[in-house]
């Protein structure tokens, strides 16, 4: 398999082949993130892409069961590229039972109904998403690109193919001045996407990013550790989805959590109060990361 820079996955594609479709994000402007600055994005070469799916057979093929299309939002290519693509791993993969990409809002709403219900019978069934907040104004701040509104219309369209999605949002990205905001409009986000499966990460703030200037600047800050466990605790108790797994396991946060919402609610709660309390011990700062 032939990778360009880095590469980056979501934790539960850990074990899945990875296909490099686009280099780079489409929209590449959220202040806080430094994943693919330094690519100019391009969708690859069809060939190119096919002759890595071929590799993978002749090495991998009957070992495949789950693919993941990188990079930052596969999703954006057209759909001649995505028919080859699936139709290839459909045929090399005798296995395959799932194929995965990241995706936004915009890229979501670019698709016609019809199309996303095309790549979802050749097999594109789940998608990740990362609204990060679903405070308007923090959306602004950090240059998502796309509204509560458009999330939630974009997520409606996802379900109306049949696709399952992954939402990721973002302890700490409302600053402290938003914190009460974003946490409590990321809860009534979720209830509105209504994702199979929720996780929450907490922000790193990078240096270099638009973020990590502003925060040099002194134009924003983050929130401290208990006030971000406040925003978990805000998110825990007020978001609706019908079935969610839910999930705080990402290395950046404090504290881990694991269950499904809103079943577990009270039990996921009584965690959170208790490390709120200092009965619980929080990950150490040594050995948070990204």
């Amino acid at each position: 398999m032939r990778y360009e820079g880095q590469i980056y996955r979501p934790p539960s594609e850990a074990r899945s082949l990875i296909v490099q479709a686009t280099i780079g994000c489409s929209w590449n402007h959220c202040t806080y993130c430094d994943m693919y600055r330094d690519k100019t994005f391009r969708v690859r070469d069809l060939d190119e892409i096919l002759k890595d799916v071929d590799t993978a057979r002749q090495l991998h093929g009957s070992e495949v069961d789950k693919v993941f299309i990188a990079d930052g939002d596969g999703l954006i290519m057209d759909l001649d590229h995505w028919e080859a693509i699936l139709e290839a791993c459909n045929e090399a993969f005798p296995r395959l039972r799932r194929v995965s990409a990241y995706a936004t809002a915009i890229n979501l709403l670019e698709k016609t109904p019809e199309e996303l219900q095309r790549l979802r019978e050749l097999g594109l069934s789940l998608l990740y998403i990362g609204p990060e907040s679903g405070d308007d104004v923090t959306l602004k701040r950090i240059a998502k690109g796309a509204s509560f509104e458009e999330h939630a219309r974009a997520a409606e369209r996802a379900h109306a193919a049949g696709m399952k999605l992954s939402a990721i949002f973002l302890l700490g990205a409302g600053g402290v001045d938003r914190s009460r905001e974003h946490a409590e409009g990321s809860a009534k986000l979720a209830g509105a996407m209504d994702p199979r499966f929720v996780s929450l990460l907490t922000l790193t703030v990078i240096p270099g990013t638009p973020l990590g200037r502003l925060r040099e600047r002194g134009k924003f800050k983050l929130p401290e550790q208990r006030d971000l466990l406040a925003e978990l605790r805000i998110f825990v108790a007020d978001a609706r989805p019908r079935d969610a797994i839910f999930r705080t396991n990402h290395a950046s946060n404090y504290l881990p959590l694991a269950g499904r919402l809103p079943r577990d609610r009270d039990q996921i709660l009584g965690v959170v109060d208790a490390a709120l309390q200092g009965k619980i011990p929080l990950r150490p700062e040594w050995s948070r990361g990204l």
